[in-house]
This record gives C-alpha cells, sequence and structure tokens, in this order.
C-alpha cells in the first residue's frame, strides 16, 4: 500500500510505540520551534503592537485548529481501523470522504471568518489600536485554512496507518518555508502583520500538497483521486460521531484555561511572567507524554480493528512504563537546574523564583498527565470519545475551575494556583483508570463499515 506505513497489530509492542511516537513528537518540536520564530520575527522587526495583532485572535485560532483535531480524531479511528482489516476499499472510501469534508469545512470556516473576522475580534475585546492590524492578520491567515485543515486530517489519515514520519518531515518543509517567509514578507517586502500570516499560509500550503501528495500516491483503491471525492453519509456520521465530543474537549479545554489565566492575571505581573515561563517550559514535558498518547490512539484504533483487545492492554501498560520514564526524566533535569532555565526566559530574579516554587509543586507530578494520556488514548482509540470528553471536562475544566476559585480565597499566591494543576492531573487519571479498569472501553465499541 505503502512503504511508510505499519501494521502495529504484530511485533514488539514497546519498539513498535516508541519508534513510532518518536516522529510525532519531533512534529510537535519542530511546530513549537517555528511558532517560537514567528514571534522572534514578529516581536523584533513589526514591534509590541504588531505582536498584540497576532495574538489577538490567537483563541480563535485555537478554537478552529481545536475542531478539526477534534474531526481528526474521527478520521483517524475509522483509517486504523479499515487498514488494519485489510478493508482497502473502506479505507479508500474513508479518504474521499475526509477530503469532501475537508473541501467543504474550508470553504464554510473560511467565509464565516473573513466576513465575521472583526466581529470575532469585538467579541475578545480586541484594544482598538491593534484592530486594524488584528483583521488583517486573521483574515489572510482565514484564507489558508484549506490547507491547515488537509494538513491536519491528511496527516491524521497517513498516521492511522503506521506512517508518522511522513507528516513530521513535510512539517519541517512547511517550517523551513515558514521562517524563510517571514524574513521574506516581513523583512524583505516589509508586508508587517500581513506577511507574518502569508508565511503561515504558504508553508501550511506546502506541507498541505505533501501530505495530498502521498495519499494520492497510495495504491487504489485507497489513493486520492479527485473524481472519487464524495460525502458518504454513514461514514459522515460515524466520522462526526467519533470526532465531535474530541472536537467539544478541545475547544471547552481552551475557553476554561483562559478562565484559570484571568485567575493568574490578578495576581499581578511577577506571577503572569512566572506562569508565562513555566507554560513554555511545560511544553517540553507534555510534548512527548503527547507523543505516547498519539501512538496509543493508532495502536488501539489499529488493534481494535484486527480484534485484539490483549494486545491493547499490553499497548497501554507499556506505553504508560515509556512514557512515565521519559517524564521523570526530563522533569527531573528541569527540577534539578531550575533556577537556570527560567532565567534563560526571564532574567528577572523575582519572576525566576516564582517560577521555580510553581515547579516545585506541579513537575514532580507530572507523570500523572502520562496515565491520564494513554488511559484516554485507549478510550477514545476504541471510539468511547464521548466518555473521554466527558470525563476530561469534568476534571480539567469543571473541578480545575471550582478548584481555582476555593485557592483564590484561601491562598491567592503562584503555589495556591499552582496546586490545582497536579489534583486535576490526578483525579482526571484516576477517573480514567476505573472506567478502563472496568473494562467498558472495550465492550459495545462502535461499529465502523457495517
Amino acid at each position: 500500500m505503502d512503504n511508510q506505513t505499519k501494521d502495529l497489530t504484530q511485533g514488539p509492542i514497546g519498539r513498535q510505540v516508541f519508534f513510532f511516537a518518536l516522529p510525532l513528537l519531533g512534529g510537535s518540536l519542530i511546530q513549537q520551534l517555528y511558532n517560537t520564530v514567528d514571534l522572534i520575527f514578529v516581536g523584533q522587526f513589526l514591534g509590541k503592537s504588531a505582536s498584540a495583532a497576532v495574538g489577538a485572535g490567537s483563541l480563535l485560532v485555537t478554537c478552529i485548529l481545536g475542531f478539526f483535531t477534534g474531526l481528526g480524531v474521527g478520521v483517524g479511528i475509522l483509517a486504523a481501523r479499515a487498514f488494519a482489516m485489510g478493508k482497502e476499499k473502506e479505507l479508500g472510501r474513508t479518504v474521499h470522504c475526509t477530503a469532501g469534508l475537508a473541501l467543504i469545512f474550508s470553504v464554510l470556516f473560511t467565509l464565516i471568518g473573513v466576513i465575521f473576522t472583526p466581529v470575532f475580534l469585538e467579541w475578545l475585546n480586541t484594544p482598538e489600536n491593534v484592530m486594524d492590524q488584528a483583521v488583517v492578520y486573521l483574515r489572510i491567515y482565514m484564507l489558508g485554512l484549506f490547507s491547515i485543515v488537509s494538513y491536519n486530517l491528511g496527516s491524521g489519515i497517513l498516521r492511522a496507518m503506521g506512517n508518522s514520519r511522513s507528516p513530521m518531515l513535510y512539517q519541517l518543509a512547511g517550517g523551513i518555508l515558514n521562517v524563510a517567509g517571514d524574513a521574506f514578507f516581513i523583512c524583505g517586502l516589509d508586508f508587517g502583520v500581513a506577511g507574518a500570516a502569508l508565511a503561515t499560509v504558504c508553508s501550511q500550503t506546502l506541507a498541505a500538497i505533501l501530505v495530498i501528495g502521498r495519499l494520492a500516491g497510495l495504491k487504489a483503491p485507497c489513493g486520492l483521486k479527485i473524481s472519487q471525492i464524495r460525502i458518504y453519509r454513514k461514514l459522515t456520521r460515524q466520522i462526526m460521531g467519533f470526532g465531535i465530543p474530541a472536537a467539544i474537549q478541545s475547544i471547552v479545554i481552551t475557553l476554561s484555561n483562559l478562565i484559570v489565566q484571568s485567575g493568574i492575571n490578578g495576581l499581578g505581573v511577577d506571577s503572569i511572567a512566572a506562569f508565562t515561563a513555566y507554560f513554555k517550559i511545560e511544553n517540553f514535558i507534555y510534548l512527548p507524554i503527547m507523543a505516547f498518547g498519539q501512538a496509543a490512539s493508532t495502536f488501539t484504533s489499529q488493534n481494535i480493528g484486527a480484534g485484539q483487545r490483549q494486545r491493547v492492554r499490553k499497548g497501554a501498560c507499556i506505553t504508560i512504563l515509556l512514557g512515565t520514564a521519559v517524564t521523570l526524566f526530563v522533569s527531573g533535569f528541569i527540577l534539578f537546574f531550575c533556577p537556570y532555565i527560567f532565567s534563560a526566559f526571564v532574567p528577572d530574579r523575582q519572576v525566576v523564583a516564582l517560577g521555580c516554587q510553581i515547579a516545585a509543586i506541579a513537575y514532580p507530578f507530572y507523570f500523572l498527565y502520562v496515565f491520564l494520556e494513554v488511559f484516554s488514548s485507549v478510550i477514545r482509540g476504541a471510539g468511547k470519545t464521548l466518555v473521554s470528553m466527558i470525563l476530561i471536562l469534568g476534571n480539567m475544566c469543571v473541578l480545575r475551575i471550582c478548584l481555582l476559585q476555593v485557592m483564590l480565597y484561601i491562598r491567592p499566591d503562584v503555589q495556591g494556583v499552582a496546586v490545582i494543576y497536579p489534583v486535576t492531573w490526578g483525579t482526571t487519571a484516576l477517573c480514567m483508570f476505573l472506567y478502563y479498569k472496568w473494562g467498558r472501553w472495550e465492550k459495545n465499541v462502535p461499529e465502523a463499515f457495517g
């Protein structure tokens, strides 16, 4: 079918999961890197007003990406099952139905985004002095939605087939173009924030073209053919049934994080700066965990399709062991060199001290996130995305916001706020474990292609 695809239903589990997760981690780090370069170009060459303009619509962008990431979960579940079951015709139908949905949703979201961008920015209380620049940036960004949607959904299909390497390489190519585009449009042509948006659109378009080319190169009947793109009602219902709960989960968590951020903002400038540095450093711990979670989801979907429930359970245990080992090493390293690492982000001594206090409370317990991520990925991979959504939203949103209010009343400082993170990681992990142990995730698995 494709020399990059991997059958995860056979062979040594630990080796498969580890080497499947590595490109996922690489892709995430590449994205973090060129996002950082984006901010450097805008901040250094265009000034703080331009930085504010780019950041003004970040919540809207995150919510849109969250929706399509969730939709990609549904696509990935169906594609992985079809691949593992050897149902090439059904895999081909999934590829072409996904292409149809990408066309419809990208056109719809682009029209809504371009027309209503000023309205959305007003809802987000965008300052008047950056409104014009923010509108320009966001409208150009919206014009690239087809590329963004195509890359995310297309790479989701490739990963579902066991190919995590190609999407990483395509993202690397897009990242290099993004940096070159920033230099060309911002420094060379002096396009301002429009240049930053154009660089992003160009980079995503290149990545999308490469993904589409890979899908088109698959052997028939799986290969993408324009003439065969269509919407299959049943497949669409299944994709939505699996994907919408994951999309809602992503969007609601983003909104709940805003509420937490508002609580942090009330603690003063030093506290805001300390948490900002904490969240940036946190990515070095979180991204490997996310990679193992994505690997667990694909591994589960393929093995559910092949009817190997026992292999799924072994895979979950091995992935937790691998993820915990990596997490303890990285978090331990950061804690040991904590003052130096925080100083690299914020040189202020008081901010560094506050950052180290936050890290001392949260990072030792970050291994709990491994259990949370792997169990939720197994549950999602089995098609129980609604259950995963309910458990995560109940703990990471509702409980976290309630604890925030309590801690801001009892102890209104960075340590009080920091406590809510390990507590909610622990409660979520416990709920996921109990549902997993109960065994309901492997019973009444939602039918695919039936």
